[in-house]
């Protein structure tokens, strides 16, 4: 199994920036001098609350680039639909040329209709259906610019190059792949420059229905979930799984292309996990459900008590029999070897940063999951390739 550290910066107590930096620098330095597979930084705005702090994953991506041997660095996610597909492509590829191919690209729509209406009005989440054909033009966009030589673009929302611009430079040979010679008009363009890894980077999809699985699935892209129960994820897997197979015309395994986002608190004991982050999380989850409810939270054909709010239910208990990974390291263990078997989970990415988390906790937690979780998971996977 491979493990990603999901790096979702939270400042719930407002400390200074350059301390939440600090603090992240020591958990992206830490994973990748203890071989973690990748880590994950996160995009939103305007959050002065503190609940989701990072605003660029991109950027926080060239900072580890500089200071790691040999994570792999990913965004969860790049809000594509806020952003200049080009640049955003440009950006991506100087990244992975920096790092020396070492990006995983993570994708997404956006959840909060108070960035997407400010960052891009074209985005505003109040009309799905015009969000989604952004989404798709802008990823269209992008994979061109990093895998065709030179490009152009005609759909609803850009167009590439601008029509009607004449170009002409005694340092710029005119050729047919960019120009019409007769007219020196500019036909078609290229980004400098190209990603490392061809043809590009490997792609995420941050996903959570089953349309959005299935699109992935049919386009070729791997997918990111985070929260529901063991058996509501066995249906998205299977989902997913299907209409990969399908796809691509094989029989794909269930677990492929699939990473999975759990929230991870390891201690010594269970009341003590529950005692240093307990109150942590459920803070946190009470501002995703805010707009979620707890529908993803529920197993199929589950039906809730009725209750006067909708979040009366959210509390410790109710949280970490469905999907906190939170307790001693023989716990957690479990937990995960349950994810293995159910799901042939291959890629988990873990988080124990909440907001309002205390940082030394934070990296104990940390240090236990990479001393005393990973090795017994890996361990049993090294005996199971063994013996076959």
């Amino acid at each position: 199994m491979k493990f990603g550290y999901f790096c979702n910066t939270t400042n719930w107590s407002h400390k200074p920036y350059k301390q939440l930096l600090d603090e992240t620098k020591e958990i992206t330095t830490y994973c990748d001098e203890n071989n973690w597979n990748s880590i994950w930084y996160t995009e939103h705005h305007f959050n002065h609350e503190g609940m989701e702090s990072c605003t660029n994953p991109i950027m926080m991506g060239v900072d580890a680039a500089a200071r790691t041997k040999q994570i792999r660095i990913g965004q969860a996610c790049n809000v594509i639909t806020f952003h200049n597909p080009i640049r955003l492509a440009e950006d991506i590829a100087l990244l992975d040329q920096l790092s020396n191919g070492r990006v995983e690209v993570g994708i997404g729509r956006g959840i909060y209709g108070r960035e997407a209406i400010n960052m891009n009005k074209e985005a505003d989440l109040k009309d799905q259906a015009k969000n989604f054909r952004l989404f798709d033009e802008t990823l269209t966009i992008m994979k061109k610019a990093w895998t065709e030589e030179f490009f152009s673009h005609k759909g609803e929302f850009y167009t590439y190059p601008s029509p009607n611009f004449i170009w002409q430079h005694d340092m710029s040979p005119p050729s047919e792949k960019f120009l019409d010679t007769k007219t020196n008009e500019i036909k078609k363009i290229s980004i400098v420059p190209k990603p490392k890894q061809a043809p590009h980077p490997p792609i995420w999809q941050v996903v959570d229905g089953a349309r959005s699985i299935e699109w992935a699935a049919q386009n070729g892209l791997n997918t990111i979930m985070w929260i529901p129960t063991v058996k509501a994820l066995k249906k998205r897997f299977e989902i997913y799984r299907d209409a990969k197979s399908k796809a691509e015309n094989r029989d794909v395994a269930l677990g492929e292309g699939i990473s999975l986002v759990r929230d991870m608190f390891v201690a010594e004991t269970m009341e003590e996990a529950e005692k240093l982050a307990g109150e942590h999380i459920i803070n946190y989850m009470r501002w995703v459900c805010h707009w979620r409810g707890l529908g993803n939270h529920m197993d199929p054909g589950e039906e809730l008590p009725e209750t006067k709010h909708k979040l009366d239910l959210l509390n410790y208990d109710f949280l970490h029999k469905r999907n906190l990974l939170f307790g001693t390291p023989e716990y957690v263990v479990n937990k995960i070897n349950e994810l293995k078997s159910e799901l042939n989970l291959q890629n988990l990415q873990v988080w124990s940063n909440f907001p309002g988390i205390d940082h030394k906790a934070c990296m104990r937690s940390i240090k236990l999951f990479n001393d005393e979780v990973i090795p017994k998971i890996n361990f049993d996977n090294d005996n199971i390739e063994k013996a076959s």
